[in-house]
């Protein structure tokens, strides 16, 4: 790195956690920290903001407002907006990476930081790749987030430990809910993951010595099946008066195919837009069994639900965006930070900075031996691995009853 200082960019894509915000906080202290870096600039809408030139400085955002940085780091989705944009193989048109790269070096940019998902770290992969052709000197860096903790090689990635919190803490108040009535009744728990059961295998944290919800759960990772679902069901019916069954958005039959009622329409990155699988379960319940059933999807509200985030998550993202600043300064690139963890009681972790090509489009699934041989539960291996991602609570300011977000004017 040059001995002058010189500026980075940051920018975050993908679908919103309760978390990403505070490795945009990590980035932006990281940054007020370094010897390296004079100013941080933030992309509105992901990569889109750089090929769009919607730039903003955010180093002097945060000097100008005071509490920005704490506020940002508990506030929901992202300050600087998503986007799905997927790039080209540079091979067959690199018009995108000249663009950003012209940008890189108009600005003095020597750091790239994107914060996001599986498909954010496609585009980190190819960035690395098309830089390091150019003979680039930008560090790209990739800083992981998704509730889905679908991503390879770190151990959990940040705001699945918020996401999870927020899926466990839902679980726990259906079940009071459910249980005041002494009739027979089933109520299914939809939740997000369409290839990866992690989010759903959280449900199981909201079980006490009081409550046994939900009865039965169900993964991407295990082939489904209507019939032993059924008699799942009917068997737990003869002792159990209310049902509670959780359920992955992503489960599929024997063959495959995806129980939820409609799988037609795909994504950007070619995904499945997933929807109604706890209510094509629902029908199937009216259908064979006959009695009291509805279906709840958690939809959006699993993502965001700052009022319920995980005080150790936040704390992990944060800590992720100052260490991606100290990479950068030392010449990380192609990469994306990864925590091990290094011990279970008490919990502990160090973070890592692993190879991208490593990471972008796989997909880390519970391990099978994590699933109970049914089919229908979590091990207590997996409850344990789980535990320790949702301890803690933010302390949240508060006003008219309603908790203190920053605003965002800039992305309306």
């Amino acid at each position: 790195m040059p001995h002058t200082k010189c500026n980075c960019i940051v920018a975050q894509s993908g679908g919103p956690t309760a978390a990403i915000n505070a490795s945009l906080a990590g980035v932006i202290q990281g940054v007020f920290c370094s010897e390296t870096f004079d100013t941080v600039y933030g992309s509105i809408n992901g990569i889109l903001g750089i090929l769009n030139q919607k730039i903003m400085n955010l180093s002097e955002i945060s000097r100008n407002k005071p509490h920005f940085i704490e506020t940002l780091k508990t506030s929901p989705a992202m300050y600087l907006g998503s986007c799905r944009y997927k790039l080209p193989d540079y091979k067959e048109d690199d018009k995108p990476y000249r663009d950003i790269f012209h940008f890189f070096e108009t600005r003095n940019i020597q750091a790239f930081f994107y914060i996001g998902g599986n498909d954010s770290m496609d585009t980190v992969m190819k960035l690395g790749h098309y830089g390091k052709r150019i003979g680039s000197p930008v560090s790209i860096i990739g800083i992981p987030k998704t509730i889905d903790n679908d991503l390879a090689v770190t151990d959990h990635t940040p705001g699945y430990g918020s996401a999870a919190k927020f899926v466990a803490s839902s679980l726990l108040e259906i079940a009071h809910d459910t249980f005041i009535y002494a009739l027979k009744s089933v109520t299914i728990v939809e939740i997000m993951g369409r290839d990866a059961g992690w989010l759903t295998a959280a449900s199981a944290l909201a079980r006490n010595n009081y409550n046994a919800a939900p009865h039965l759960i169900y993964l991407p990772e295990v082939p489904f099946s209507k019939t032993t679902f059924l008699a799942d069901v009917n068997r737990l019916l003869t002792t159990h008066n209310n049902v509670i069954v959780a359920v992955s958005e992503g489960i599929r039959d024997e063959n495959g195919d995806y129980i939820s009622a409609t799988a037609a329409s795909a994504d950007t990155f070619g995904h499945s837009q997933l929807s109604g699988t706890g209510k094509a379960l629902e029908y199937m319940i009216k259908e064979q069994i006959g009695i009291k059933v509805r279906s709840i999807e958690l939809n959006v509200l699993q993502r965001c639900a700052s009022h319920t985030a995980s005080l150790t998550d936040l704390n992990e993202s944060f800590q992720l965006g100052c260490k991606a600043v100290e990479g950068a300064e030392q010449g990380e690139t192609m990469c994306m930070l990864t925590m091990h963890r290094t011990s279970q009681h008490p919990y502990c972790v160090s973070i890592h900075f692993s190879s991208v090509d490593d990471i972008a489009n796989q997909t880390k699934v519970i391990p099978r031996e994590w699933i109970n041989e049914a089919g229908n539960d979590i091990t207590p291996a997996l409850h344990d691995y789980m535990l320790p991602l949702i301890q803690g609570e933010p302390d949240l300011k508060y006003q008219d009853g309603l908790p203190v977000y920053l605003p965002i004017d800039h992305l309306l």
